[in-house]
This record gives C-alpha cells, structure tokens and sequence, in this order.
C-alpha cells in the first residue's frame, strides 16, 4: 500500500514539473504548446517526403544504370534517340555504326558449307568441319570465312552487309584474290541466303595470321552485339 502511494507520488510530481515546465517556456518565447505539437508534425511530414523523393531519384539512377548496360551501343552514342524509338524501330548493325570510318573494298562473295559439296569431305571424315587455321567452322555473330590469306591473313575480321561480321579462318583452292566463301550451314542457306554477290565489304581489323577457338568465342560473346542475335540469318 505505501508502495502505490508513493508511486502516484512520484506521478503527480512528475506533472507538476512538466507544468511548471512548460509554463516557464511560454512565458520566455510566447510559443504555446499546441504550436509545439504543430511545428513538430510539419517537420515529420516534410521529412517523410524528402526520404520518398530521395528513394525516387535513386530507383531513377538504377534504371538508367541497367539501360546505360544493356542497351545497344548507338544508343549510348547518340543520346538524342529515345528508348521507346529503339524498342518500337529495331535497328540492324549496318545502321548502328558508322561504317565510314573503316577501309572498304570490293569483292566477289560465294558461300559454302563444311559438306562434300564445298570440301569433298563428309560427316564423320577427319578434318571434317576444320578450317585451314585449325577451329571448326561457325555461323554466328562472327562467322568463320575464307579469303585469300595473301590479301586478308588469317584472323582478319570483315564486316559483309547483309551477312554480318566474318572471320577470315579458312582459304580454298578458288579463293584467290578479291573473293571470299561465306559459311553457312546448309546448303539450302547457301541458295536461299546468299548466293553469289559482288558488294563493298568493310575491314575491321587485320589479323595476324592465326585465330583461335577462344578467341572467336569471345568476339560472339560480346554484350554489345547480342541485341543483334535475334537478326542473324535474316
């Protein structure tokens, strides 16, 4: 019993100096409690919406990250085309750079295949599907070609409108001079794809004299072209 009474003591105390209190503070600054009550809700709400806008402009920096990496590279270089053009207009690698700026030359372009009917050799025979530098042949974002090693040394990459970028990793016993063969898988893609053509092909880089299967994997594994797999073959 004496225990509560000193508790509810200790209460009213309490109060009374929290009165005294706050009497003493309005008599100094003229400021009542209510505006004290007021003042500290406005400080909360705008501090409520400073975080939310702050959480914003952040989400906003991860979005523009994510498109920074994953978009195509003309659209990192020409900042004037919007997001919804290049999703709604896909564009074709002989749009999305500036072929100017690469040596350009004229050549006869056949296809081939890895078959009897380009090599004379058969599934199954050795050096089936091996090109002259020793990788096996491929039709992918940088496909293997053969070319005159005399005129674009092995490794050399060419850039064939309608075709895509080539890999010179092969030569033939016709192949001299200013032709190139241009892998593909079947024969049926050799006549319905391509054919045979004289066009403009551009040169990217000239090799060394060799390539190799590491190598080719890493130019087909570059972010920057993978938004054209969806094209190749067209």
């Amino acid at each position: 019993m004496n225990k509560l009474k000193t508790t509810i003591r200790r209460i009213f105390m309490v109060c009374l100096f929290l009165a005294a209190l706050l009497s003493t503070f309005y008599t100094f600054s003229g400021v009542s409690a209510e505006e004290v009550e007021r003042w500290a809700s406005e400080r909360v709400h705008t501090f409520s919406s400073q975080e939310t806008s702050l959480l914003g402009q952040n989400a906003g920096m991860k979005i523009s990250d994510l498109q920074e990496r994953f978009l195509p590279f003309q659209v990192r270089e020409e900042q004037s085309k919007s997001l919804e053009t290049i999703e709604s207009k896909p564009v074709s690698i002989e749009e999305a750079i500036d072929w100017s700026q690469y040596p350009v030359n004229r050549v006869v372009a056949t296809g081939y295949t890895a078959g009897v009917e380009s090599t004379g050799k058969s599934p199954g025979q050795p050096g089936y599907g091996i090109t002259f530098s020793g990788i096996e042949v491929r039709r992918d974002l940088y496909s293997t070609i053969a070319a005159d090693p005399s005129v674009y040394p092995i490794g050399t990459i060419l850039f064939i409108p309608e075709y895509g970028y080539g890999v010179v990793a092969d030569t033939g016993s016709a192949i001299k001079g200013n032709k190139i063969d241009l892998y593909y898988e079947t024969v049926s893609d050799v006549y319905n794809n391509w054919g045979k053509r004289e066009l403009d092909v551009y040169v990217v880089k000239v090799g060394e004299g060799k390539i190799t299967s590491e190598e080719l994997d890493l130019l087909n594994e570059d972010e920057a072209v993978q938004v054209f797999r969806a094209q190749l073959g067209k």
